[in-house]
């Protein structure tokens, strides 16, 4: 377990300020964020590299606050690897190995035993970042901090060790934080997603609730959320048959209007009616050339403004009475349904998709 509370870290001009989460035992924790987040400065101060100005660190159920970083069952992979350069490979990899069994598992799980007797100044950037991985879990740590461990590799590369580290997280069950910018990546391999920004915790949670249910505007707009709306929520709760009574407290949502420009959406949710924000994720528009027959409550008459293919995905911006609505489909269901500039379409999307906060 990783069981960070209230911690404050000063690094020149610098504040990590009041961070809280917990990474239960066992468990594969990611935190995203921009350049100048935090990140690094988080993983340090788990790890005891840093001094707390303010807070507790518990690993594995103890306090470590006050423990120096060589008493702690940590594991720590930078991004720039800072492997010796005095060490050959495999020497690099068989400091602070728990045995010879476990530096022979670790060079032959990343591919290194063909360069075991090579100098680490000689190796590309990518296969240092191999080593550093390799020496980390040559330790077996009960944690594993990971600041951007796959960043120097080829994106194929980057992929077989991704799999590679959760092969072996698998194996061990140690508790993992890893560090990423790449968003894909944390919905990918993170139980547990930690969201800093400037220094400050903006929400914690799971990564399908960081991605589909994000806290407000601001964080739903930094993971990439395409439209974010602002409006005016009512609910619609006596209007039937949008609601159904139910036994109290067993569903926290209920049936909304919301109101933005001169469109009124249909959501679910389950907050104080007034001014708020609407979040629809492109991935949840259909377009089709007419409407369709379905429960679906939201289909609105729009044309295409835009078409942004890239692969196998477009994103296809279009306007509703003045109001934009982002769609993603596949590049096939462009050609399929003769999508271009000027052409009129149908949106739709399920209240379900649309999250209000």
């Amino acid at each position: 377990m990783i069981d960070v509370n209230g911690i404050t870290v000063r690094l020149g001009d610098f504040t990590l300020d009041d961070v809280s989460f917990t990474v239960p035992n066992g468990a594969y924790g990611v935190v995203i964020g921009p350049a100048g987040a935090g990140k690094t400065t988080l993983l340090e101060a788990i790890a005891g590299l840093l001094p707390l100005r303010a807070g507790h660190v518990r690993l594995r159920g103890a306090d470590v606050t006050r423990l120096p970083p060589e008493r702690r069952p940590v594991g720590l992979v930078y991004q720039h690897a800072y492997l010796f350069p005095h060490l050959t490979v495999s020497a690099n990899v068989a400091y602070g190995a728990v045995d010879d069994d476990a530096v022979a598992e670790s060079m032959d799980r990343f591919g290194l035993k063909l360069i075991g007797e090579r100098d680490v100044r000689s190796l590309s950037g990518g296969e240092r970042q191999l080593v550093a991985l390799a020496r980390a879990l040559a330790r077996r740590p009960e944690v594993l901090l990971l600041d951007e461990p796959f960043a120097a590799l080829d994106p194929r590369s980057r992929a077989a060790v991704r799999r590679e580290v959760r092969t072996m997280y698998f194996d061990r069950r140690c508790t993992v934080l890893h560090v990423t910018h790449d968003f894909e990546e944390a919905g990918l391999v993170g139980d547990v997603a930690v969201l800093l920004d400037k220094g400050h915790l903006l929400q914690a949670g799971d990564p399908a609730d960081l991605f589909r249910r994000p806290a407000n505007a601001y964080v739903a707009s930094f993971l990439g959320a395409e439209n974010i709306y602002a409006g005016t929520a009512r609910p619609i709760r006596a209007a039937s048959p949008d609601w159904v009574d139910a036994a109290v407290g067993q569903f926290a949502e209920h049936p909304l209007a919301f109101d933005t420009g001169a469109l009124t959406l249909y959501a679910l949710g389950d907050v104080v009616p007034g001014k708020v924000h609407a979040i629809l994720r492109a991935e949840d528009v259909m377009l089709s050339k007419e409407a369709i027959a379905s429960s679906v409550r939201n289909q609105f008459r729009g044309r295409v403004t835009e078409i942004v293919s890239a692969g196998a995905l477009s994103k296809v911006p279009g306007d509703v009475s003045g109001t934009p609505i982002i769609a993603a489909v596949t590049t096939r269901a462009v050609y399929e349904l003769g999508l271009e500039i000027g052409r009129e379409v149908v949106a739709s999307f399920k209240a379900a998709a649309v999250h209000i906060c």
